[in-house]
């Protein structure tokens, strides 16, 4: 038994020095950033301005891997299961580790044992944007047509099951008395598309998925789901002003890794990205898109998301929304 132990303390030391070691030379190849929805939707606009400055400041390739589907699942599932060694990284969302372990009856991961919180980037309100062909020009009137039309005749998008654009409208429904379809997508930028095309009638889409087609005419700009107007979009009213007070919907992200990462390698990954987040150009770039940044330590971080998913698990039990 004598042997047993000493060999055990001695294996254990050996693969702390070895840990060390590598989270001191950390990162020596290249990092993947897990994006959770499809290219040229929101969180992947975010990973490639956050991963661009990260291989500039620390000599390695980040490299984002689009994983899309089930709201985040199929990107948190694959995380989860990869080395805990710093080289797989996720940019979690809303969806991801706040509505969907609320809203999905199994889930494939557990959002706080499974994952290691590094740091909390930057949020950005939705919008509610509605098809051109829709006579309706403000919330009201829209919530007004549809009540008009044959109950769940009317469809919306989202960029998926359990994404905080799919609970935007769970909510405008459990609100305001209507009932409308869900039609969910693999992204954003394919469900803007089905608004635009006048393939659905609304959606509640990312600010910087939907304000440059909304300037160009091509969707109804209807309110935006923040708890006030938003500085740069002020003659926006919000959802709640529009006759639905408590209505608020804040999507935010963050790096999450494998549970497990050395503590070494979230302070070095926090601490840059704090940096990176206080640059004027990266701050101006993120501003632009509609973003608003966060930051904060890896345990703040890991608080946040346990409020999220306390928060979200109120809102469908109370809303009544049926488990996916």
């Amino acid at each position: 038994m004598k042997k047993y132990a000493i060999w055990a303390l001695l294996f254990t030391s050996s693969l702390l020095i070895n840990q060390n070691a590598s989270s001191q030379t950390w990162p020596n190849k290249t990092v993947k950033v897990v994006v959770t929805l499809s290219a040229g939707s929101t969180s992947d606009i975010l990973a490639r301005i956050i991963s661009e400055q990260l291989s500039k400041n620390l000599g390695q390739p980040f490299v984002v891997e689009n994983r899309p589907g089930a709201g985040g699942n199929i990107a948190g599932e694959y995380v989860m299961h990869q080395p805990a060694d710093g080289y797989t990284i996720m940019l979690s969302s809303i969806s991801s580790h706040g509505i969907n372990p609320a809203l999905y009856a199994k889930m494939p991961y557990d959002a706080i044992n499974d994952f290691t919180p590094i740091i909390s980037i930057a949020s950005s309100p939705n919008v509610l944007i509605a098809s051109n062909n829709t006579p309706a020009s403000s919330t009201k009137e829209l919530i007004n047509w549809i009540k008009s039309q044959p109950t769940g005749s009317i469809n919306f998008s989202s960029a998926g099951n359990g994404t905080s654009m799919h609970l935007s409208g769970e909510l405008l429904n459990a609100l305001s008395g209507i009932k409308t379809t869900h039609i969910p997508f693999k992204g954003s930028p394919e469900a803007v598309n089905s608004v635009m095309k006048n393939e659905v009638t609304f959606m509640f889409p990312n600010a910087p998925n939907a304000i440059p087609l909304a300037k160009a005419g091509k969707i109804k700009l209807l309110a935006v789901t923040s708890s006030k107007r938003l500085s740069w979009l002020s003659d926006v009213p919000t959802v709640a002003e529009s006759g639905l007070p408590g209505f608020e919907v804040i999507a935010w992200f963050g790096f999450v890794g494998p549970q497990g990462i050395p503590a070494p390698i979230v302070s070095k990954l926090n601490a840059e990205v704090q940096r990176i987040l206080q640059i004027p150009s990266v701050v101006d770039s993120l501003s632009q898109q509609g973003f608003d940044v966060m930051g904060g330590t890896s345990n703040e971080f890991g608080s946040f998301i346990r409020s999220e998913i306390d928060k979200w698990t109120k809102v469908v039990n109370q809303a009544g929304i049926q488990k996916l």
